[in-house]
């Protein structure tokens, strides 16, 4: 069955037919690298991981490439603030973005590029804009003439007339149009700059993206990706340059945006205060169930950010894991599978998880319907411990018990949702052991011994074990994983 995708550039549902048949070109707008990314920025990352994962399960070549935007006004302002270069504020938050997605369970990316790599390639592609008349210099700065390129507005529905006349564009003198947008920023004093034709400056955010996804997916290409936000101006603007610097019709052929997280009604954002970040949630909550929390909405929809939503999804991730270890368990380690029995129960199982299985992946073939898909993997789960409880001790189901945990395998290859890290793990003996530790600490406390009862708590915490106390007791749960 064929792929279909909502492409917001048509504003429908396509059939994927790609535009060559030696790789898929994947390209979504990664991080401004000043701080942490907060947990909304983390909603294209999972979603386009997913996106790219389940691509590549149905067997394409994926090229997929994300940027990094490693000189802008607000590096500028925290290099500033914190007394060090911009690119000691880059590096520094580049690596703890790769730390974090890493931890989020995010395949890397082929390729990383970084603005400040491809500042030749940049001047070469504004020289060649301004030479075609649809880019002009000013006062230092150079700015793309979007009265030059008759497509405006063609991703965004937006009226270049109205833009024109909309109030909320500020009056520039330097401009042409008020909708014009700069490629080249003339260097104020104190900024880091690079030479060009038109002075020391740097470039401006969106011919970074539309140099770099061409640099290395070629003029025309699959995919580009970003948040809702980024429709316009950015990927807009990313059209109109790209296109008149090759002549091609046609720069990302789909455009997939997701929809917001929002806190309390509002789209999470550094601007507006309201933001938790990715790296600090990670502290409290497994990165599977982060990552199902995401996973169970739409994509393209909104999000409403709640700690019940993530405690929800903590369970039923925990769910998940446990079935997973329930049939890591039940097989022999010297088993060797060969075909399905065809008992009658046995056979009746096999079809019905078929039948799920089939729904699943035509949910996913549908513009990505992961809540659709997970729905459906939920219900093969609760098909699979009846079939554990009912038929599994049986000699003759280890065909099927190894059967299920291929597919379990296979649908973790693109939601990456299943936590393998204790699958050999005795947890119903751990837990034993963790009670009467649980019940020493207690003890300890009572005495008012609260040195070692907090060594004890921090020596569980050095070997991967969380220790939560409340008015109803203490629990305790592996460090950023499934809770116990």
């Amino acid at each position: 069955m064929a792929i279909k995708i909502y492409n917001t550039l048509s504003g429908g549902k396509e059939e994927y037919q790609p535009i060559n048949s030696d790789y898929t070109g994947f390209y979504v707008c990664g991080p401004t690298v000043y701080d942490y990314f907060h947990i909304g920025n983390a909603r294209p990352f999972i979603v386009f991981d997913v996106i790219r994962r389940f691509l590549i399960f149905r067997g394409y070549n994926v090229r997929y490439v994300m940027n990094l935007t490693d000189i802008d006004d607000k590096i500028i302002n925290r290099a500033k603030a914190d007394g060090v270069t911009s690119k000691e504020i880059a590096d520094r938050y580049i690596n703890a973005f790769f730390e974090d997605i890493q931890k989020l369970g995010v395949r890397p990316a082929d390729v990383y590029p970084r603005a400040t790599d491809h500042i030749n390639e940049i001047i070469a592609t504004i020289k060649k804009l301004v030479e075609q008349d649809v880019a002009y210099s000013s006062a230092g700065d150079v700015f793309y003439d979007v009265t030059k390129f008759a497509n405006y507005g063609q991703l965004s529905k937006k009226k270049l007339d109205e833009l024109q006349a909309g109030k909320r564009i500020a009056v520039d003198e330097r401009k042409k149009n008020s909708a014009d947008f700069v490629l080249w920023k003339a260097a104020k004093p104190g900024e880091p700059f690079w030479p060009s034709p038109w002075g020391n400056g740097r470039p401006g955010w969106h011919i970074e993206c539309s140099v770099m996804s061409m640099k290395y997916l070629g003029k025309s290409f699959d995919f580009h990706g970003g948040g809702q936000d980024l429709i316009f101006p950015h990927h807009e603007n990313e059209i109109a340059q790209s296109c008149a610097a090759t002549g091609c019709n046609i720069f990302a052929k789909y455009w997939l945006h997701n929809g917001f997280l929002d806190m309390k009604g509002e789209k999470m954002s550094k601007s507006l205060g309201n933001f938790v970040t990715a790296r600090g949630l990670m502290e409290t909550y497994p990165t599977t169930a982060i990552r199902l929390f995401f996973l169970q909405k739409h994509y393209r929809g909104p999000i409403d950010f709640s700690e019940e939503g993530l405690n929800a999804a903590t369970v039923t991730a925990q769910r998940l894991s446990l079935t997973y270890k329930k049939l890591k368990d039940l097989i022999p380690a010297d088993f060797v599978p060969n075909k399905l029995e065809e008992t009658a129960k046995i056979g009746d199982f096999v079809r019905q998880i078929q039948a799920l299985d089939s729904d699943l992946l035509a949910a996913m073939e549908d513009d990505f319907n992961t809540p659709g898909a997970i729905g459906k993997l939920f219900d093969i789960v609760r098909e699979t411990n009846k079939f554990i409880d009912e038929v599994a001790k049986r000699e003759d189901a280890n065909n099927v018990l190894h059967w299920l945990i291929s597919k379990y395998d296979e649908y973790d290859r693109f939601f990456g949702i299943i936590d393998k890290s204790h699958a050999g793990v005795d947890h119903e003996q751990l837990d034993g052991l963790m009670q009467a530790i649980l019940k020493t600490r207690q003890t300890l406390r009572k005495e008012k011994n609260w040195a070692l009862a907090d060594q004890l708590r921090d020596d569980l915490a050095n070997a991967g074990i969380v220790l939560e106390d409340s008015p109803s007791g203490t629990t305790w749960r592996w460090q950023n994983k499934i809770l116990k």
